[in-house]
């Protein structure tokens, strides 16, 4: 019995051995996601982007600047010259809070009295938003307490220095408000990669794909007639989920549902593009669900729906940076949070469809090849 046992097994590590993609997917793909995984999880928040909008333009106020810029709890990006500049910022997520430093600033201070300064939170993304205010009341709390050593007035206890928060588009800091638009992106391209992935295998192994070879259809009609139904599961998907959350959580819809749901064709489009291109290096479905698991993970981990990218190493932020889901999220939580419109998206939206486009058409030609 012994002998029999161990004869299969060692069938079994020849076959594992011969089978190359398999043997690198156990190999390689836990070392990479490893390395991800372990400089891009973290629970700590900094550098935080942060506008600033002095008025004063003394050197009071220039030393408040220096005690956000120095440290690594914000990373100062943009100098605003009016409020509207500040909302624009926000809108477009190119920064998570601001900082308004009154004319009367250092006067005040001058004077023995209270300078308050304000301070804008971009409440769409809570975790971030409640770390900021805390990160910036510490720093005023610091700088206040340096200053009133310095001070020789004869106000009793003097307090120099207040922050006045304001909390854009999630006034409670709700973490749902944050997570639930981002659940769209996650369950559509997990659900159409999968699904496109398999299909194409599942055809491949059952030999019918040879079938389909020798029909009237061209490469491209064949491509077309198969992510056609994907992408009615894939809408039907959004509108679940909309739909869910609205009547489960309370979500509210600020901006367009017909912009969202026009803008999410081009995220659909690229999910269909990589399911695609997995089917046509993979031979077999568990070999399409290893691979899927490997581009869906670091989708969901680097894309900013849990942990906020700028908190990542530099590295991490490249990555990121191609990932298609960083995109949409900031889309989706634009219009479903922000009510924004296409003024502010033009950019994420571009990024996107380039993306799509280019893997639609590498997917294509390497469909051409395995398939012929």
């Amino acid at each position: 019995m012994l002998q029999r046992i161990l004869a299969i097994c060692i069938k079994e590590f020849i076959q594992l051995r011969r089978d190359r993609r398999t043997l690198a997917m156990v190999v390689v793909i836990p070392l990479i996601q490893l390395i991800l995984f372990g400089y891009a999880l973290s629970s700590d928040i900094k550098n935080i982007s942060l506008a600033v909008w002095d008025n004063s333009r003394s050197t009071e106020s220039r030393e408040l600047i220096q005690s956000f810029s120095n440290q690594d709890l914000f990373a100062l990006k943009y100098y605003a010259t009016s409020y509207q500049d500040i909302y624009n910022l926000m809108d477009a997520s190119s920064i998570s809070a601001a900082l308004v430093i009154p004319a009367d600033f250092a006067t005040n201070l001058q004077a023995g009295k209270t300078a308050a300064v304000q301070f804008y939170i971009d409440g769409s993304e809570s975790a971030k938003g409640t770390q900021a205010l805390s990160n910036a009341s510490l720093i005023t709390q610091a700088k206040g307490v340096s200053l009133a050593s310095q001070s020789r007035g004869k106000n009793g206890v003097y307090t120099p220095l207040t922050i006045q928060p304001q909390v854009l588009y999630n006034p409670d800091l709700k973490s749902s408000i944050f997570y639930l638009p981002g659940v769209v992106g996650v369950i559509v391209q997990f659900l159409i990669v999968m699904l496109t992935a398999f299909a194409i295998v599942r055809e491949r192994e059952t030999g019918t794909i040879e079938q389909l070879n020798v029909t009237p259809l061209s490469r491209g009609e064949l491509i077309i007639a198969k992510i056609i139904p994907y992408i009615f599961v894939a809408y039907l998907q959004i509108l679940l989920v909309i739909g869910g959350s609205m009547l489960i959580f309370g979500l509210t819809i600020k901006g367009s549902l017909l912009l969202l749901l026009a803008l999410s064709f081009v995220f659909v489009l690229f999910s269909l593009g990589i399911g695609i291109l997995i089917s046509t290096v993979s031979r077999t479905q568990f070999q399409a669900m290893q691979l899927s698991v490997m581009v869906l993970l670091p989708n969901i981990m680097l894309s900013g729906f849990i942990f906020p990218i700028d908190s990542m190493p530099k590295v991490i932020q490249w990555v990121s940076a191609v990932l298609p889901l960083t995109y949409f999220l900031r889309i989706l939580r634009g219009i479903v949070v922000k009510g924004v419109n296409m003024q502010f998206l033009w950019t994420d939206t571009g990024i996107l469809a380039g993306l799509a486009v280019a893997t639609l058409i590498f997917a294509a030609s390497r469909l051409n090849k395995t398939t012929a």
